[in-house]
């Protein structure tokens, strides 16, 4: 089964290295480029393993959040604590969500 993975992304460093994170985004699967760090990926991968791959693409300050619209899970860096409390409290469920931050 193919998942529906979104990417979402800000990177924080003065130096920036968007290629390395593009890069391996387009690792992940069959891509779409939906806006300027919004990102679909389809394919193997599990949410989980999309969210590996890319959290050593980014650098310790960034912020990264990894949404599977297939199985209603979510994942996520460097998000602010009181928008992932948010989230984690408002998050509509059509299934149980297993896992976030």
């Amino acid at each position: 089964m193919s998942s529906n993975i979104f990417i979402s992304y800000d990177l924080h460093q003065p130096v920036r290295n968007y290629e390395r994170v593009i890069h391996a985004i387009k690792t992940c699967g069959t891509w779409a480029h939906v806006q300027k760090s919004l990102w679909y990926v389809s394919g193997s991968l599990t949410m989980e393993q999309v969210f590996l791959r890319l959290s050593t693409a980014i650098d310790i300050d960034d912020s990264l959040i990894v949404i599977d619209a297939s199985t209603n899970d979510a994942k996520w860096t460097g998000v602010n604590p009181e928008v992932a409390r948010l989230i984690q409290g408002t998050w509509q469920q059509s299934s149980q969500v297993r896992r976030f931050g």
